[in-house]
C-alpha cells in the first residue's frame, strides 16, 4: 500500500492517525516532531508524511520548506494536519508546496481517504 512517516507532538494523535492508517493497509512509521521528521525521512523513504504544524523545537512550516529544498525529499507527498485552519495558514501550506491540508478535528475517514490519493493507492471500496 505504501509507507506513510506520521509527524506530530501529541501522543495521541500521532497514535491515533497511525492506527487508522494501519487498519488501512499502509506501514507506518512515526516522528515526534520536524527535526525527527527530517533526520528519518532519508533512511524511511515514505510515500507520503504527514505534518503537524505546531510542534517544538522544529514546527511544519519550517519541516515543509527543508522537504521541499532537499532533492531528496522534494517529491515526498505531504498532507499538513493542524488546528490552525486560517485561510492565511492554508495558503502559506500551498505556498510552501504542501500537497493537502486536514484541519483538526479531522474525519479518519477524509484524513485516510487523502492519504490513499497521495499514496496512488486510489480510493479505498
Amino acid at each position: 500500500m505504501g509507507r506513510v512517516l506520521v509527524v506530530d507532538d501529541d501522543e495521541v494523535i500521532r497514535q491515533l492517525i497511525a492506527v487508522n492508517l494501519q487498519l488501512e493497509g499502509f506501514e507506518v512509521v512515526t516522528a515526534v516532531d520536524g527535526k525527527d521528521c527530517l533526520e528519518r525521512v532519508r533512511e524511511l523513504a515514505p510515500d507520503v508524511i504527514t505534518l503537524d504544524v505546531m510542534m517544538p523545537r522544529l514546527d511544519g512550516w519550517v519541516t515543509a520548506v527543508k522537504l521541499r529544498d532537499d532533492p531528496v525529499t522534494r517529491d515526498i507527498k505531504v498532507v499538513m494536519i493542524t488546528a490552525r485552519a486560517q485561510e492565511h495558514d492554508i495558503r502559506r501550506g500551498h505556498e510552501i508546496g504542501v500537497d493537502a491540508y486536514v484541519t483538526k478535528p479531522f474525519d479518519p475517514a477524509e484524513l485516510i481517504r487523502t492519504v490513499r490519493e497521495l499514496a496512488g493507492a486510489g480510493p479505498s471500496g
